[in-house]
């Protein structure tokens, strides 16, 4: 186990000056310290974005469409991808640009998204509209409780059944909640997004498969391996507890990339915070963690804790774990208690 000492994740520190660039795009947004997302999406869209309109150029040879093909999948998948989606998850949470400049904010689920395999306000309509007024409990038709989530059969089951009916369940549920627009927005984008893969393929299935379509399936199956590691430590005495059915990584080098994203019981606890301040909120706050024996990690991100769970290295993660004011008496009590809180909850 590990004993905190000292966090080492990203606070906002304000510049004290900004060249004639950044000066243009503080004027559009609502947040300074959200500048990071507006150079990023700048930066997508003079580099990966021209590059996958590039892969349609008819008569490309075969030399110079497959390295382009590699690199638009390299850069895509395995360099923007993370950062994009949680900059995609914070301004669904609280928007980007400006009121008077609010067209900027579809930039981003309508067109940068698409590119990432995220239809257009899908996401939105999944994470606000139905993920967090849910809280993974049983309504949540993302919910991890019913599944053994130390089990990777399990967790392919979840997988599949979200890539199988999870459109058709979110529609369901917006129906019987009566939420008309979020249930048209979830079709909508859906059904645009199939269309314009369709259509692309009749110009070039090979570019579309490469841009669109693998980018999709990639993207699902990160999305649901993120939420399934963020919600697989459950109480089940008290599962729609913020403090004991997520968790949090601290001091990782996924939350530099990806802006304080390890920090999800404290996003769940107050799901409009900004992403600098969740460092923060935690120091503050760490008798509530201590008080309902959070799980917190340091020094890993999802994807490693992810890792292990599936090959049950309970002893990987005790390494990692946070005995906060020294509240276990020994690795094995927190072993225990991981264990106990991946158990399949039956309701």
């Amino acid at each position: 186990m590990k004993v905190f000492s000292i966090i080492q994740d990203s606070v906002y520190s304000k510049k004290q000056h900004y060249n004639f660039i950044e000066r243009f795009y503080l004027t559009l947004i609502r947040d300074e310290r959200d500048l990071p997302f507006v150079k990023l999406t700048v930066t997508i869209l003079l580099t990966l974005i021209p590059l996958g309109v590039f892969l349609y150029v008819p008569g490309l040879p075969a030399l110079v469409w497959w390295p382009a093909a590699v690199i638009y999948f390299f850069l895509n998948n395995f360099y923007f991808k993370a950062p994009f989606g949680l900059m995609l998850h914070c301004t669904c949470h609280s928007k980007l640009y400006k009121y008077k400049y609010e067209k900027l904010n579809l930039i981003l689920p309508w067109f940068v998204g698409l590119f990432f395999g995220q239809t257009p306000e899908t996401y939105f309509s999944h994470h606000i509209g139905m993920h967090h007024i849910e809280n993974n409990l049983e309504e949540d038709e993302s919910s991890t409780m019913g599944y053994q989530r130390d089990s990777f059969r399990d967790f392919m089951k979840y997988f599949g059944s979200f890539m199988y009916r999870g459109l058709v369940d979110l529609s369901m549920y917006f129906n019987r909640k009566k939420r008309e627009k979020l249930l048209v927005k979830t079709v909508r984008g859906e059904v645009l997004y199939i269309l314009m893969c369709v259509g692309l393929c009749v110009i070039n299935w090979q570019a579309t498969v490469v841009v669109f379509i693998l980018p999709l399936l990639i993207s699902r199956f990160i999305m649901m391996l993120g939420n399934w590691t963020q919600h697989s430590f459950i109480d089940a005495a008290d599962p729609g507890n913020h403090y004991k059915n997520s968790i949090t990584c601290i001091n990782t080098k996924y939350n530099k990339k990806c802006w304080n994203d390890g920090y999800h019981i404290s996003h769940h606890v107050k799901p409009t915070m900004h992403w600098t301040e969740h460092p923060t909120h935690f120091l503050t706050n760490l008798k509530q963690y201590t008080t309902n024996k959070s799980i917190v990690f340091d020094g890993i991100g999802f994807l490693e804790i992810f890792i292990f769970l599936m090959t049950k290295r309970y002893d990987k993660l005790e390494k990692h774990f946070v005995n906060i004011e020294n509240c276990y008496a020994s690795g094995d009590e927190a072993i225990s208690l991981m264990k106990y809180r991946t158990q399949k909850i039956v309701r």
